[in-house]
Protein backbone atom coordinates (compact mmCIF):
# COMPACT_ATOMS: atom_id res chain seq x y z
CA UNK A 1 0.00 0.00 0.00
CA UNK A 2 1.47 3.40 -0.96
CA UNK A 3 2.80 5.59 1.85
CA UNK A 4 1.77 9.21 2.31
CA UNK A 5 4.91 11.11 3.28
CA UNK A 6 4.57 14.56 4.83
CA UNK A 7 7.43 16.74 3.60
CA UNK A 8 9.73 18.23 6.23
CA UNK A 9 11.92 21.30 5.90
CA UNK A 10 14.89 20.62 3.62
CA UNK A 11 13.53 17.44 2.00
CA UNK A 12 13.40 16.89 -1.74
CA UNK A 13 11.80 14.22 -3.88
CA UNK A 14 15.05 12.36 -4.61
CA UNK A 15 15.92 12.09 -0.92
CA UNK A 16 12.39 10.94 -0.07
CA UNK A 17 12.50 8.27 -2.78
CA UNK A 18 15.93 7.07 -1.61
CA UNK A 19 14.72 6.82 2.00
CA UNK A 20 11.95 4.43 0.93
CA UNK A 21 14.14 2.51 -1.53
CA UNK A 22 11.97 3.48 -4.49
CA UNK A 23 13.14 4.91 -7.86
CA UNK A 24 12.51 8.64 -7.93
CA UNK A 25 10.75 8.39 -11.31
CA UNK A 26 8.12 6.10 -9.79
CA UNK A 27 7.40 8.70 -7.12
CA UNK A 28 7.21 11.55 -9.62
CA UNK A 29 4.97 9.57 -12.00
CA UNK A 30 2.63 8.16 -9.34
CA UNK A 31 -0.93 9.20 -10.29
CA UNK A 32 -1.74 10.31 -6.74
CA UNK A 33 1.01 12.94 -7.01
CA UNK A 34 -0.45 14.46 -10.17
CA UNK A 35 -2.29 17.33 -8.46
CA UNK A 36 0.73 18.27 -6.32
CA UNK A 37 2.99 18.08 -9.37
CA UNK A 38 0.64 20.41 -11.24
CA UNK A 39 0.43 22.85 -8.31
CA UNK A 40 4.21 22.94 -7.81
CA UNK A 41 4.99 22.82 -11.55
CA UNK A 42 6.89 19.59 -10.93
CA UNK A 43 8.15 17.97 -7.75
CA UNK A 44 11.63 19.51 -7.74
CA UNK A 45 10.59 22.14 -5.21
CA UNK A 46 8.39 21.07 -2.32
CA UNK A 47 6.91 23.00 0.57
CA UNK A 48 7.06 21.70 4.16
CA UNK A 49 3.71 20.07 4.86
CA UNK A 50 3.19 18.85 1.28
CA UNK A 51 2.13 15.21 1.09
CA UNK A 52 3.99 13.03 -1.41
CA UNK A 53 2.65 9.55 -2.16
CA UNK A 54 5.42 6.95 -2.27
CA UNK A 55 4.56 3.66 -4.01
CA UNK A 56 5.47 0.33 -2.48
CA UNK A 57 8.94 -0.96 -3.13
CA UNK A 58 8.91 -3.78 -5.65
CA UNK A 59 10.87 -6.84 -4.57
CA UNK A 60 12.86 -8.54 -7.28
CA UNK A 61 13.73 -12.23 -7.45
CA UNK A 62 16.77 -13.69 -9.17
CA UNK A 63 17.65 -17.33 -9.74
CA UNK A 64 21.06 -18.67 -8.75
CA UNK A 65 22.68 -22.06 -8.48
CA UNK A 66 22.55 -23.63 -5.01
CA UNK A 67 25.78 -24.08 -3.10
CA UNK A 68 27.48 -21.20 -4.91
CA UNK A 69 28.09 -17.60 -4.02
CA UNK A 70 26.08 -15.05 -5.95
CA UNK A 71 27.01 -11.40 -6.21
CA UNK A 72 24.39 -8.73 -6.78
CA UNK A 73 25.09 -5.10 -7.47
CA UNK A 74 22.59 -2.44 -6.54
CA UNK A 75 22.20 0.28 -9.12
CA UNK A 76 22.06 3.58 -7.25
CA UNK A 77 20.29 6.64 -8.59
CA UNK A 78 21.94 10.01 -8.85
CA UNK A 79 20.61 13.53 -8.48
CA UNK A 80 21.91 16.06 -10.98
CA UNK A 81 23.49 19.11 -9.37
CA UNK A 82 23.36 22.20 -11.57
CA UNK A 83 25.19 25.34 -10.46
CA UNK A 84 25.65 28.67 -12.22
CA UNK A 85 28.70 30.51 -10.93
CA UNK A 86 28.74 34.31 -11.01
CA UNK A 87 31.42 36.83 -10.10
CA UNK A 88 30.92 39.91 -7.92
CA UNK A 89 29.43 41.76 -10.90
CA UNK A 90 26.97 38.92 -11.55
CA UNK A 91 28.82 37.89 -14.70
CA UNK A 92 29.26 34.16 -15.45
CA UNK A 93 32.49 32.55 -14.28
CA UNK A 94 33.01 30.82 -17.60
CA UNK A 95 35.58 28.11 -18.37
CA UNK A 96 36.75 27.83 -14.77
CA UNK A 97 38.31 24.55 -13.63
CA UNK A 98 36.65 23.02 -10.60
CA UNK A 99 36.72 20.09 -8.21
CA UNK A 100 33.47 19.02 -6.58
CA UNK A 101 33.78 16.94 -3.41
CA UNK A 102 30.63 15.19 -2.16
CA UNK A 103 30.39 12.15 0.14
CA UNK A 104 34.14 11.59 -0.10
CA UNK A 105 34.16 11.44 -3.90
CA UNK A 106 35.73 14.05 -6.17
CA UNK A 107 34.53 15.09 -9.63
CA UNK A 108 36.54 17.42 -11.84
CA UNK A 109 35.55 19.55 -14.79
CA UNK A 110 35.28 23.02 -16.28
CA UNK A 111 32.30 25.37 -16.22
CA UNK A 112 30.74 26.08 -19.60
CA UNK A 113 30.52 29.43 -21.36
CA UNK A 114 27.59 30.43 -19.13
CA UNK A 115 29.40 29.56 -15.91
CA UNK A 116 27.33 26.40 -15.44
CA UNK A 117 28.50 23.06 -14.10
CA UNK A 118 26.49 19.85 -13.96
CA UNK A 119 27.50 16.86 -11.88
CA UNK A 120 25.60 13.84 -10.49
CA UNK A 121 25.50 13.57 -6.70
CA UNK A 122 24.02 10.89 -4.41
CA UNK A 123 20.37 11.52 -3.46
CA UNK A 124 20.04 12.91 0.03
CA UNK A 125 23.62 14.22 0.07
CA UNK A 126 23.82 16.83 2.79
CA UNK A 127 26.96 18.85 2.18
CA UNK A 128 30.04 19.14 0.03
CA UNK A 129 32.46 21.73 -1.22
CA UNK A 130 33.57 23.19 -4.52
CA UNK A 131 37.16 24.20 -5.32
CA UNK A 132 37.57 26.74 -8.13
CA UNK A 133 40.87 27.26 -9.94
CA UNK A 134 42.55 25.25 -7.20
CA UNK A 135 42.17 28.02 -4.62
CA UNK A 136 38.63 29.28 -3.99
CA UNK A 137 36.80 26.85 -1.68
CA UNK A 138 33.02 27.19 -1.53
CA UNK A 139 31.00 25.17 1.01
CA UNK A 140 27.83 23.64 -0.42
CA UNK A 141 24.59 22.63 1.26
CA UNK A 142 22.20 20.41 -0.66
CA UNK A 143 19.08 21.13 1.37
CA UNK A 144 16.10 21.42 -0.95
CA UNK A 145 14.92 24.87 -1.96
CA UNK A 146 11.59 26.05 -0.65
CA UNK A 147 9.16 27.62 -3.16
CA UNK A 148 10.20 31.06 -4.39
CA UNK A 149 6.98 32.65 -3.13
CA UNK A 150 7.75 31.70 0.50
CA UNK A 151 9.94 33.87 2.73
CA UNK A 152 12.25 30.93 3.43
CA UNK A 153 12.61 30.42 -0.33
CA UNK A 154 13.47 34.10 -0.81
CA UNK A 155 16.08 33.86 1.96
CA UNK A 156 17.64 30.73 0.47
CA UNK A 157 17.98 32.29 -2.97
CA UNK A 158 19.39 35.55 -1.64
CA UNK A 159 21.97 33.67 0.43
CA UNK A 160 22.91 31.46 -2.53
CA UNK A 161 23.64 34.64 -4.50
CA UNK A 162 25.87 36.04 -1.75
CA UNK A 163 23.32 38.27 0.01
CA UNK A 164 23.28 36.78 3.53
CA UNK A 165 19.62 36.77 4.49
CA UNK A 166 19.33 34.31 7.36
CA UNK A 167 17.36 31.08 7.36
CA UNK A 168 13.91 29.69 7.99
CA UNK A 169 10.38 30.93 7.50
CA UNK A 170 10.21 33.24 10.51
CA UNK A 171 8.91 36.81 10.26
CA UNK A 172 10.68 39.40 8.14
CA UNK A 173 13.64 40.86 10.04
CA UNK A 174 16.37 43.44 9.60
CA UNK A 175 18.89 40.97 8.19
CA UNK A 176 16.52 39.85 5.45
CA UNK A 177 15.47 43.43 4.62
CA UNK A 178 19.13 44.43 4.38
CA UNK A 179 19.83 41.54 2.00
CA UNK A 180 16.79 42.47 -0.09
CA UNK A 181 17.92 46.11 -0.33
CA UNK A 182 21.42 45.07 -1.44
CA UNK A 183 19.96 42.75 -4.06
CA UNK A 184 17.51 45.42 -5.24
CA UNK A 185 20.30 48.00 -5.51
CA UNK A 186 22.49 45.59 -7.49
CA UNK A 187 19.70 45.04 -10.01
CA UNK A 188 18.26 48.54 -10.33
CA UNK A 189 15.07 47.83 -8.40
CA UNK A 190 13.22 49.98 -5.91
CA UNK A 191 15.23 49.60 -2.68
CA UNK A 192 12.20 48.94 -0.48
CA UNK A 193 13.59 46.01 1.48
CA UNK A 194 10.35 44.16 0.73
CA UNK A 195 9.99 40.87 -1.13
CA UNK A 196 7.60 42.41 -3.65
CA UNK A 197 6.55 40.87 -6.97
CA UNK A 198 9.26 42.63 -9.01
CA UNK A 199 11.98 41.53 -6.59
CA UNK A 200 10.79 37.91 -6.55
CA UNK A 201 10.66 37.86 -10.35
CA UNK A 202 14.22 39.20 -10.62
CA UNK A 203 15.39 36.79 -7.92
CA UNK A 204 14.01 33.83 -9.88
CA UNK A 205 15.55 35.19 -13.09
CA UNK A 206 19.02 35.60 -11.58
CA UNK A 207 19.01 32.53 -9.35
CA UNK A 208 16.99 30.18 -11.52
CA UNK A 209 14.08 28.16 -10.23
Amino acid sequence: MPTKHKVRQGEDVSGIAAAYGVPVKKVIDHPENASLKSERKGLNILRPGDVVVVPDREDREETAATGQKARFRKKSEKTMLRLKLLDDDFQPRANVKYKLVVAGKTSEGTTDGSGILKEPVPPGAGQGHLILDGKDVLPLSFAALDPADSLSGVRQRLSNLGFAAGEGDGPMDGKTRGALRRFQKAHGLNESGDADAATKAKLEEVHGT
